[in-house]
């Protein structure tokens, strides 16, 4: 449960920052992309997280909470970053997929389900960035800062969670 809860999380600041981009004529391939993204990404960060478990075994849930403290942090300050520019689609994709490279490598440190957070990744970035996209085309507005904090929250929470976990069983 914690895998597929995970694969909503990162993918709320894509809906954030997708819901900023009125223009995208293609919404349907922008998705896909970045949902692709979304699972290339993990895999890479799982591997490592998994190659640094077995070097740093005692101090993984340290750096892990950590890494996800410092990525919820990062989502909760961007959400004052206003500017609008014009990025080519796989370069947007690119940026917007980076983030679930290196909460990947955390969650590869804890052990977790490797495939079924990538698959949520995968599947809730897809929909949820076509929606947001679609949604920034219509005439509804709706501001991607809340998002960004409930994904920069849900991070911290879990990173301190991991936190707490490790102190109990070192």
């Amino acid at each position: 449960m914690q895998e597929i809860l995970t694969g909503l999380i990162v993918a709320l600041d894509v809906v954030a920052l997708y819901l900023l981009l009125p223009d995208v004529k293609q919404r349907f391939i922008l998705s896909a992309w970045t949902a692709i993204l979304h699972m290339v990404f993990p895999i890479i960060g799982f591997s490592l997280g998994t190659w640094m478990l077995n070097i740093l075994l005692q101090w993984s849930n340290l750096i892990s909470s950590i890494l996800l403290f410092a990525i919820g942090l990062q989502l909760i300050l961007s959400s004052k970053n206003r500017q609008t520019i014009t990025i080519p689609l796989a370069i947007l994709a690119l940026t917007a997929s980076l983030d679930t490279f290196s909460v990947s490598i955390s969650f590869g440190m804890l052990n977790l389900q490797k495939y079924l957070f990538i698959v949520s990744a995968g599947l809730w970035t897809f929909v949820l960035s076509y929606i947001s996209l679609y949604v920034a085309k219509s005439s509804l507005k709706i501001k991607g800062d809340p998002l960004k904090w409930l994904a920069g929250i849900a991070l911290i929470a879990i990173s301190i969670y991991t936190f707490i976990q490790s102190i109990d069983y070192p």
